[in-house]
């Protein structure tokens, strides 16, 4: 979204009358203001705000209700953007003159920048009802209610100014942005394909592949993906690309343009994320984790590439001493993290158990235990407290555990055959039919890893869009 837009700065003329006849002197006085307030406004004009400063503000003592003399002093400020200065003149501004709607619109301008928002489409609404045909009042103020998330009001002043000049690209994308986000995509479509006709850009390109994709237009998505890359093959449009072939599961083609990309931008987290998430999507487990562990390595603090890592690792354990050196720095950093106790307790006892006879199983214990301090819905945790118990044959203790997994998510079809087991190993056959059916079921209904798998890869990709990486 482009920055609001001041109203350009018509021929202001300072009027100063004196209250009394007109004598020689004070007709001298007023000539000399005027012309310092012209000189002024010259060097505004000129860009010389610093000069323009000076002047004005040696004019205001001798003025202090003109209007013209606060509205170009706010009008000097905000150049040099000394937002919180310029405030106090254009609010006296639109009080000094409450019918001029440029004062109201850089007043409201200026609000935005201070990020008094309520405050600014107050005073935008005033400008449009003061001057309803004017293209910045109705633009600025449609803007700003896209800025607030209010993209239904946003709609009929982007739709009024569009119709004031239909030229405008920056108008034209920002309705089209909202039409898309309040689901009427035929009209976005359609005004999409009128901006490219004027201008052929890769932003039009990657918009018209978002309204395509919730149309449902899978092709038609990833070939506007795909121009907008190779228009402009920034980290955006190639993590956009890469990633609806993900989704979409066309994986070598997601691999190719995802690896394409790392090797242009190799700081980037989400671009490394997504390339794991293919491999591991393909089943090369060895190469999803040895991206994984990079994207982790690359901002520790960010928990998103954590899950997919757990995932890989549990298939491909043979980069142990990496992957569990890489949760222990997460859970360093975030002691509070459920999850980051959680994947480090897995770490340990997953990767090396086939090896390793002197797992700590008591450390792996405390961690799980840790896990559901923090968070008492965390049910994978739960789950594989009940695994622990049940490999070591203590039952009784991880039938507790089961029924909390399953309470929390009925839908863990392991959890139910682990319970149906331990309700076995204690003598209570009923029990255990119950949770095998159950158990049956479930894996009728659904591949629930698979299913679990694309749900977590559509979340990090549409979470990573609304929020793009650092520039590189």
């Amino acid at each position: 979204m482009s920055q609001p837009r001041s109203i350009p700065l018509a021929a202001l003329a300072l009027v100063l009358t004196f209250v009394g006849s007109a004598r020689p002197a004070q007709n001298a006085q007023t000539r000399k203001l005027n012309e310092d307030f012209q000189a002024a406004v010259a060097q505004y004009d000129a860009g010389h705000f610093a000069e323009a400063t000076v002047q004005l503000e040696k004019l205001l003592p001798s003025a202090p209700q003109s209007f013209e003399i606060h509205e170009l002093l706010g009008l000097v400020y905000s150049a040099q953007q000394l937002d919180e200065k310029a405030n106090p003149h254009f609010e006296k501004a639109v009080r000094l003159n409450p019918g001029s709607a440029a004062a109201h619109a850089n007043f409201a301008i200026n609000l935005v920048r201070l990020g008094r928002l309520e405050l600014a489409a107050a005073q935008f609404r005033k400008a449009v009802a003061l001057d309803p045909g004017n293209f910045d009042a109705n633009h600025n103020l449609g803007e700003l209610y896209v800025r607030s998330g209010k993209l239904a009001q946003a709609v009929p002043y982007l739709e009024k100014a569009q119709q004031i000049d239909s030229g405008s690209y920056d108008n034209g994308y920002d309705l089209a942005l909202a039409y898309l986000l309040t689901g009427r995509l035929d009209n976005a479509r359609i005004l999409v394909q009128q901006l490219l006709r004027r201008k052929n850009a890769a932003e039009l390109h990657n918009l018209l592949a978002e309204i395509e994709e919730k149309d449902g237009k899978f092709i038609a998505a990833v070939n506007e993906y795909e121009e907008a890359a190779h228009m402009e093959p920034s980290e955006s449009n190639l993590f956009d690309w890469g990633s609806e072939l993900l989704l979409h599961r066309t994986l070598d083609p997601a691999i190719e343009v995802l690896q394409e990309a790392v090797e242009r931008y190799p700081q980037s987290q989400r671009l490394r994320i997504a390339l794991g998430a293919a491999f591991y999507s393909r089943g090369n487990y060895d190469e999803a984790v040895r991206s994984l562990l990079k994207a982790a390595d690359l901002n520790p603090s960010d928990p998103r590439a954590y899950p997919f890592l757990a995932h890989a690792y549990d298939s491909s354990p043979g980069q142990a001493d990496d992957v569990i050196a890489c949760f222990r720095r997460f859970l360093d950093l975030q002691p509070r993290n459920a999850q980051a106790h959680y994947f480090y307790a897995m770490s340990l006892w997953k990767g090396k158990r086939a090896q390793d006879a002197a797992i700590d199983l008591a450390q792996v214990e405390s961690q799980l235990k840790s896990a559901v301090a923090l968070d008492q819905k965390l049910a994978e945790a739960h789950l594989q407290l009940g695994n622990l118990y049940s490999d070591q044959k203590r039952f009784q203790d991880s039938i507790p555990e089961y029924r909390q997994a399953i309470a929390l998510n009925s839908d863990l079809a392991d959890a139910h055959y682990r319970l149906g087991q331990a309700y076995v190993r204690t003598g209570a056959t009923d029990l255990a039919q119950q949770q095998f059916a159950i158990y049956q079921k479930l894996r009728a209904q659904q591949l629930a890893a698979i299913d679990k798998q694309r749900a977590d890869i559509r979340q990090f990709v549409y979470a990573a869009k609304d929020s793009p990486a650092k520039p590189q």
